[in-house]
């Protein structure tokens, strides 16, 4: 993508790792009351792993065109990857569900809904704010053809 329309780029990539956020978030939510048993892993809380175009410590993942290599400006973000909770999660107990062991033990993840809708809020907000900076690059390229007329 040109130099010209490299806000828009990075509102692009902004959005799209806010998305995975909200995606991670919303599955960790909907698994939050799994229950397994106490010889298998509980589901594991989903984390999205992102970092700067500009960095160079993915190797293979290029920032877009035209971009200088130090120039203190950001190309955006790229997602490169999911970490997971801690697969244990808690053993509790519950002696009469189907699940349970020989001491009534269970397997339930370690998610904490209340970070969850931390999580969230901020996961939207971000979302929210690139869109925003995508509408007003979109208009401010837009007068800017207009005064080229």
């Amino acid at each position: 993508m040109s130099e010209v329309f490299s806000t828009l780029s990075v509102a692009r990539t902004g959005m799209g790792a806010y998305k995975l956020w909200i995606d991670a978030v919303a599955d960790n939510v909907a698994n939050i009351d799994n229950v397994t048993s106490t010889d298998q892993p509980a589901f594991a809380e989903r984390f999205v792993v992102v970092r700067p175009l500009d960095d160079p410590g993915t190797p293979g993942v290029p920032g877009p065109a035209g971009a200088a290599a130090g120039d203190g400006i950001g190309r955006g973000v790229v997602v490169t990857g999911v970490q997971f909770g801690d697969p244990n999660g808690r053993i509790t107990y519950e002696p009469n569900h189907p699940l349970a062991d020989e001491n009534g033990m269970v397997r339930r993840p370690d998610i904490d809904l209340s970070d969850q809708m931390v999580f969230i809020q901020v996961a939207q907000r971000g979302y929210q704010a690139n869109i925003n900076i995508f509408e007003r690059a979109r208009e401010a390229y837009e007068a800017a053809l207009q005064i080229g007329k």
